[in-house]
């Protein structure tokens, strides 16, 4: 197959198109045609992965977990899944640590530029004080009320309650399990014919990724320039050092950390690996949600990378929504770079608070709107450091969310392997393209 058929090199065509609209538009002041006439089709794509999110879900991990006639089996995979999970996010804080307090970009934050910052981004430091109020109002066991909905409709039709959604899968999965063979089967019949449907249509709306990649990314450097390019230019001059900071951290956790881990309990060649997901990273990186690239990233996993549906349907879906390395990292490095911006020197025991906190947030702010930027915010009254400070970040979060969204979903997709390998259940990958573009025969 022709190298331009394949699905990864169309999305990356689309994102260099669109870096490249998007740097003529904030130029010629196109900002308002962009938003009335470009955005949309990204907002179509995004809403498009996310329309099939939760059915996936559902039908996958029901499936995935009536599989199981040994209950102790599941409690098993569960086990190891969040152990990793927890694990590898202490590294990703860690390393975000390590290379903020090396490479020091607060301190490279001129004065002027500083305040500007502060007075720009005022009220939306503001608004995020606020939402981080009512989450530190939220009790210890909170997750635990959170995790249980009071109506299974009303958490279906919500992308916000993954999680209740996991939760209501395994308990139905469960019960299948423990029902006579012949009144389980219809259902999970019907179940297996949904997961086909479903990654099916994971297929047609992959159609038009190269379109929705183009149009996501034209619409955030022109939301972030408006009709002034030089405005980029000015944020990177002053940010740029902190941003390299955010981005190292991620590379080392994605780059170094993950294939460490393949390398020493799997089989999975790195390159395969990588060669495998990259669709997927592609897609996380334009949407920024871990929640939208979900369809994608199972699809990739049990297709590419010869993890089974059992494994995949279970471990992914909880990572997406538990799971946050890379979103750990940025909090650490952020947390840190705006204490030395402030001239305020953190302490070892600072230090091991961002990493507990930080660690403990990556679980417990599925429920809560916005959460990398509120839970910056909780981090910072924990250690300190005056939560306003986080205005001086704001101008950058959208670029830098979009980086952490491919260090979390890369991670998500690593564990699967880990924990299929370690099950006996990775398969041999894929390695064809055939399923990267659907053919519609008449």
């Amino acid at each position: 197959m022709r190298w331009y058929r394949r699905l990864h090199w169309q999305i990356i065509l689309g994102l260099a198109l669109g870096v490249v609209y998007g740097a003529l538009a904030a130029a010629q002041g196109w900002t308002d045609f962009t938003r009335d006439w470009i955005a949309p089709f990204g907002t179509i794509f995004i809403n498009g992965l996310k329309l099939i999110a939760v059915p996936l879900i559902l039908a996958s991990l029901v499936t995935g977990v009536a599989s199981l006639s040994d209950l102790k089996k599941l409690s098993r995979i569960g086990g190891k899944t969040i152990f990793i999970y927890i694990a590898t996010t202490v590294v990703a804080v860690t390393i975000g640590l390590v290379t903020v307090n090396v490479l020091r970009p607060g301190q490279q934050v001129p004065e002027a530029m500083r305040l500007e910052l502060q007075e720009t981004y005022a009220a939306d430091a503001s608004a995020s004080e606020a939402l981080a109020d009512t989450a530190k109002e939220r009790g210890p066991l909170q997750l635990l009320v959170d995790l249980v909905p009071e109506n299974f409709f009303a958490a279906a039709a919500s992308n916000g309650s993954m999680l209740q959604v996991v939760f209501i899968s395994i308990l139905i999965g469960v019960g299948l399990v423990q029902l006579p063979e012949t009144k389980a089967k219809p259902l999970l019949d019907f179940f297996e014919s949904a997961t086909a449907l479903v990654l099916r249509l994971v297929d047609l709306v992959m159609l038009i990724a190269p379109l929705g990649v183009f149009a996501l990314i034209a619409s955030t450097i022109t939301s972030v320039a408006g009709d002034d390019p030089g405005r980029i230019a000015q944020l990177m001059g002053a940010l740029g050092y902190y941003c390299v900071a955010v981005v190292v951290g991620l590379a080392l956790q994605t780059l170094v950390t993950y294939p460490i881990l393949l390398k020493l309990f799997t089989p999975m060649p790195i390159r395969t690996f990588y060669t495998g997901i990259a669709p997927a990273q592609l897609v996380a990186f334009s949407t920024s949600s871990s929640g939208a690239t979900l369809p994608v990233t199972m699809e990739r996993c049990e297709e590419k990378l010869g993890v089974s549906e059992e494994v995949s349907s279970f471990v992914l879906p909880l990572g997406a929504t538990i799971n946050m390395d890379g979103t750990g990292l940025y909090q650490a490095v952020a947390a840190v770079f705006i204490a030395q911006a402030l001239g305020m020197g953190l302490g070892v025991t600072a230090q091991l608070t961002i990493v507990l906190t930080a660690v403990l947030a990556s679980i417990g702010t599925a429920g809560v709107p916005g959460a990398g930027i509120i839970m910056l915010v909780v981090i910072l009254e924990a250690i300190g450091v005056p939560s306003a400070g986080v205005a001086l970040i704001l101008g950058v979060d959208r670029i830098l969310d979009m980086t952490r969204t491919i260090t979390n979903i890369t991670g998500d997709a690593c564990v699967a392997t880990i924990v299929a390998s370690s099950e006996g259940q990775l398969g041999r990958p894929d390695l064809s393209e055939e399923r990267d573009r659907i053919r519609i025969r008449a």
